[in-house]
């Protein structure tokens, strides 16, 4: 009978941390918009550089991190401002070790509306003064004044409303909000 195939020692660990304010780049896998999103969508995204503690990578690049949707604003057609927050809860490693992380949330404005918002009815009533004081005299760009400017409103209001976007593969950066230890292999 031959003897028992030697078992395979297993390699020592140590545990590494990654400092609290530790910042690691990313890039999201999908685009994500107020538009569309929902709060606590799930949200994959994929570590762009090693992260390294004391020399050694403990977080390789293309690491993926997972996360979620936390902030969704939704922004007005007249006021308000679309607001996008995203935060990432685990790092998932290549030999399908998941850890636990913290992150600072992400966050992403969309374009403040009362300016776009602003030139259309202004438009609309420069447009429905010039046409009224043609037809009408100075009655007439009155009444165009005021109807252009409706108009425009109304413009406005049929419009989308601003969203708020980061689109796939954006370069960001996350913030650790908390100290994240990880076993690696011991040299």
């Amino acid at each position: 009978m031959a003897p028992p195939a030697p078992v395979p020692a297993r390699p020592e660990m140590e545990e590494l941390t990654v400092a609290q304010n530790a910042v690691i780049g990313i890039r999201l896998d999908s685009s994500v918009s107020t538009r569309t999103a929902h709060v606590e969508d799930r949200l994959l995204a994929r570590v762009t550089r090693d992260v390294t503690v004391e020399g050694r990578t403990v977080i390789p690049s293309g690491a993926r991190l997972e996360g979620y949707v936390s902030v969704l604003e939704r922004g007005g057609k007249f006021k308000d401002r679309a607001r996008l927050g995203v935060r990432f809860t685990s790092v998932l490693l290549d030999d399908g070790t998941r850890i636990p992380i913290q992150t600072e949330t992400i966050f992403r404005d969309g374009e403040p509306p009362a300016n776009d918002a602003a030139s259309k009815i202004g438009a609309s009533a420069v447009i429905g003064t010039i046409l009224g004081a043609i037809v009408g005299g100075k009655k007439g760009a009155a009444i165009g004044s005021g109807v252009g400017a409706a108009g425009g409103t109304a413009a406005v209001a049929n419009s989308d409303a601003n969203e708020a976007v980061i689109a796939a593969g954006t370069p960001l950066t996350v913030r650790l909000t908390a100290p994240v230890s990880i076993l690696v292999e011991k040299k």
